[in-house]
C-alpha cells in the first residue's frame, strides 16, 4: 500500500489491534458482501485484484478465475486463501503485473490510507494500465460528507474523498464512472455490535435503506 504509515511493523500492529477480536464476525459479513452483491460485478472468467486486501476478506470470497491480493503488512499472506497471489507493494509505484491483465480492481476501505491526491492519481493510472479495456475498478469507502468528524476516529485515515471527489478523479484519469452510490454501507464494523446475519442480506436487498443508514460511497467505473 502507498501510505502515510509505511512501516510493515506498524501496519502489522495497528490491524492486529483493531481486528484481532472480530476476525471471524468481519469474514461472514464478507463472505455475504461478496456473493449476495458484488459477485454480480465479477464473472467466473475474471483475473481480480484486491487492493489493500488486508486479511483478504473480499478476495478470498469472490468467485473468479485468477486472484490477486496487494498489500503491504507483513501478516496479509497468512490470511489469503490458497491461490490468490500476493503482491507486497506500494500501490503508487509501478504494479507488478502485465499491461491489460485484470478484469477487475476491488478496493474497499483503502484509499482513504493514502498520504495525498498524487499517490492517489498514480494509484489510479497503475489500475487502469493492468485493466483490460472494459475493466472494472470499484471502490467502496467512507464519505466523508457523512461520517464527519469520525473519520479521524483511526490513526491511519490521511485523504478525505466523497463520492464526487473520487468519480471525478477516475473520469480525469481514464476511467467512465458507470454507477454511484453516495450512500452505500454503514460507516464501520469496528466497536459496533456484531448484527445476526440476516439482517445484512436483508439490508442488501432493501436498497431503500441504505440512505438512512448508509454512511460509505460504492463507485464503479470501466477503463476507457
Amino acid at each position: 500500500m502507498s501510505q502515510s504509515i509505511k512501516d510493515p511493523s506498524e501496519l502489522q500492529s495497528i490491524y492486529a489491534l483493531r481486528f484481532s477480536s472480530m476476525l471471524d464476525y468481519r469474514t461472514q459479513v464478507w463472505r455475504i458482501l461478496a456473493s449476495s452483491y458484488f459477485q454480480q460485478f465479477v464473472r467466473p472468467t475474471d483475473a481480480v485484484l484486491d487492493l489493500g486486501c488486508g486479511y483478504g476478506e473480499f478476495i478470498n470470497h469472490i468467485v473468479c478465475r485468477e486472484k490477486f491480493g496487494m498489500d503491504l503488512n507483513p501478516q496479509t499472506p497468512a490470511h489469503l486463501a490458497p491461490g490468490v497471489k500476493f503482491l507486497a507493494q506500494d500501490c503508487s509505484s509501478r504494479w507488478q503485473l502485465p499491461d491489460a491483465s485484470l478484469d477487475v480492481v476491488f478496493t474497499s476501505n483503502f484509499f482513504e490510507h493514502l498520504p495525498d491526491k498524487k499517490a492517489l492519481r498514480h494509484t489510479l493510472l497503475e489500475a487502469r494500465r493492468c485493466l483490460k479495456p472494459g475493466g472494472r475498478l470499484i471502490a467502496l469507502g467512507p464519505n466523508i460528507k457523512f461520517v464527519q468528524g469520525a473519520y479521524w476516529d483511526f490513526w491511519d485515515h490521511f485523504l478525505c474523498l466523497t463520492e464526487m471527489s473520487l468519480g471525478e478523479a477516475m473520469e480525469n484519469n481514464g476511467y467512465r464512472v458507470t454507477r454511484t452510490v453516495s450512500r452505500f454501507l454503514p460507516y464501520s464494523m469496528v466497536n459496533v455490535p456484531r448484527y445476526p446475519f440476516v439482517f445484512l442480506r436483508l439490508y442488501l436487498a432493501l436498497p431503500f435503506l441504505w440512505p438512512i443508514f448508509g454512511k460509505q460511497f460504492l463507485i464503479i467505473a470501466e477503463r476507457v
